[in-house]
């Protein structure tokens, strides 16, 4: 079962429901192996993976580090550093804040800008302030295009698909976040190296979330939920669709689509 985070496991507030934390612990009764991913950094979920025993692969910046539980890194994806050149310029034309994560820090240019104390509570992590992000261009693991302007982020993530096609991931992690990864650390992405590392099917996998960023995991995995709080556009993309993340959606879906599996499977091999 691989779940994104926030909008979809935790709540608005970033927190696990009682009922969630008892998701999973029935997942992990049922022999269902659980795991997230997410466009934080791993730094930044290591409070979840304490908190709901998490004890295997963990995906950051949406695939482009994969951690163990400890966060030692198994594999890392920076973006080319020509195309974290042209993703900047693309994301300075339409007036959005750039913020570039490496696979250990976070830069920002200006530490009281929009959505910046915001994200350190939720990372657990403070930005470090750079106004030359020249540097840091072969170290970005992710780029991210941040405006309360969601038209204009819209804009932007329907630019930089087209400009970067096949050189980059684009795609909105929340309605005022833009994320920019490696081609390859995608959320469809995630579901093949799980695959490929824990020796299982694609199909064997469930995924659930929220944002269109999570339509490629959608597409990969065998099994998947939209959360209730998801566009339509998203909702339309999965198998099911549950309640919305205030509403114990995660809980909710694990419950009724995911467990419920289980049983099917055991009742025919009996």
């Amino acid at each position: 079962m691989l779940s994104d985070v926030d909008g979809a496991l935790v709540t608005d507030d970033k927190l696990v429901t009682p009922r969630a934390r008892a998701a999973v612990a029935e997942l992990r009764a049922a022999h269902i192996g659980f795991t997230i991913t997410s466009g934080r950094p791993p730094r930044g979920m290591k409070m979840l993976i304490d908190d709901l025993e998490i004890d295997t692969i963990v995906a950051g910046f949406n695939g482009g580090v994969f951690v163990k539980p400890d966060l030692t890194v198994i594999q890392a994806r920076f973006i080319p550093r020509e195309v974290a050149a042209l993703a900047l310029e693309i994301i300075g034309q339409h007036e959005l804040a750039a913020w570039i994560y490496t696979d250990t820090e976070w830069f920002v240019p200006d530490p009281n800008g929009a959505h910046v104390a915001r994200e350190a509570f939720t990372i657990n992590l403070q930005a470090k302030v750079s106004r030359d992000f020249g540097s840091l261009l072969g170290r970005a693991a992710k780029i991210v295009g941040v405006s309360d302007d969601l038209q204009a982020v819209a804009q932007c993530e329907a630019v930089l698909q087209s400009e970067l096609r096949g050189e980059a991931s684009a795609a909105r992690s929340q309605s005022y976040y833009l994320d920019v990864t490696h081609p390859e650390a995608n959320k469809g992405g995630v579901v093949e190296f799980l695959s490929r590392y824990l020796n299982i099917s694609p199909t064997e996998i469930a995924t659930i979330g929220d944002m269109p960023n999570d339509v490629l995991m959608f597409e990969k995995s065998g099994l998947s939920i939209a959360m209730g709080n998801a566009s339509p556009q998203v909702q339309a993309q999965a198998n099911f669709v549950t309640s919305s993340n205030e509403e114990d959606g995660f809980a909710n879906a694990m419950e009724k689509f995911v467990l419920p599996t289980v049983t099917s499977a055991s009742n025919y091999s009996n």
